[in-house]
This record gives structure tokens, sequence and C-alpha cells, in this order.
């Protein structure tokens, strides 16, 4: 079986009932969420896939994924996914919908990454150099500490990266010294 294919089909039909009902940017913000659940919890990729579950079990679990507020659209989606037994491609499915309606929407996910917490003003200047960087997209920010990179910064825009961290200074400073030998 194709992890890619099915979701990516799954998701297109969803995304084009949502746009026919007006009801695309709902549904979004519920895969947002619906993605956010299956991170925090790995489990539930197991329990879909478990034969010993049940099918109204697994539609429950979904449907809790979402949220609390659920649109009619994800409800049905859930359904037609149990009925057609690619409950365990739900994950991929929230994933493929995000992709197609930020591709749709010229929405760009960007990952700012520091070594220590920053403060709001500071956060605030780098959004905003990052912003005036890509006038006329809409940016999603997430912000990550990681002290792994020692000091600096890593800004990700979807498959643009750049780092200015001290970790990959070291990194490039190494390169250079085993280069010369």
């Amino acid at each position: 079986m194709n992890d890619g294919l099915i979701p990516q089909r799954y998701a297109k039909a969803l995304y084009k009932f949502a746009i026919e009902n007006g009801k695309s940017e709902v549904v979004y913000e519920e895969m947002k969420v619906v993605v956010s659940s299956f991170e925090a919890n790995p489990d539930l990729l197991k329990v879909l896939a478990n034969p010993y579950v049940g099918k109204d079990d697994k539609g429950n679990l979904l449907l809790a994924a979402a949220g609390d507020k659920r649109e009619e659209a994800y409800e049905n989606f859930v359904k037609l996914i149990l009925e057609n037994k690619r409950e365990c491609y739900a994950y991929h499915c929230a994933l493929a919908y995000r992709q197609i309606y930020r591709k749709e929407n010229n929405i760009s996910q960007v990952e700012v990454v520091t070594a220590a917490k920053l403060g709001d003003d500071e956060l605030n200047k780098i959004c905003n150099l990052v912003q005036e960087s890509y006038k006329g997209k809409t940016l999603e920010f997430t912000y990550t500490i990681n002290p792994d990179i020692i000091g600096g910064f890593i800004i990700n825009v979807d498959s643009i990266r750049m780092d200015a961290s001290i970790s990959n200074e070291i990194e490039q400073l190494r390169l250079n010294l085993l280069s010369r030998n």
C-alpha cells in the first residue's frame, strides 16, 4: 500500500467538499488539531491500526482528536474513512489536507529555533524580519527551544533553512580544518 497516494486522494476530496461548502478554513483548523493530537499521542496510530479495536471506538478516537468543536465535514470524513477501512491513514490525511490548504492559500510554515527562550520583543523582531522577506505570503510561526544549537538561531521557512547557530559555525570550522589536511 502507498501511504502517500491514499491520504492524498481523501484529503483532496475533503478539501473539495470543504471548499464547496465554504468550510475549508474551519476544516484546516480542525486538521491542525488532529495532527497535534496524533503527535502528542503516538499510540493513536497503533490503536487505529489494531484490528481488535472496534469501528465505533476508532471513530470516537478520531472525533476526539479534532477537539470539542467539530465541523460536520470532518465528522462525515471520519465516517467515510471508517466505512472504507482507511482509518489507519487518518493522520496522513490530516497532513495532506494541511499541505493542500497551505498550497492553495499561499501559506508558509516558519519555524524559529533558538538555544534559549527569547523575550517577546526579540521573537517579534525575528518574525517581522521574516514577514518582510516573504511579502504576499501568509506565514504560520512556530517557536522551538533547542539547547543543542548552543546559541544563535535557525529559521526554517518551508524547505528553506537559515542556520545562524553556534553549533553550525563550529561544524563549518571543523569541516574547514578537515579539508585542509
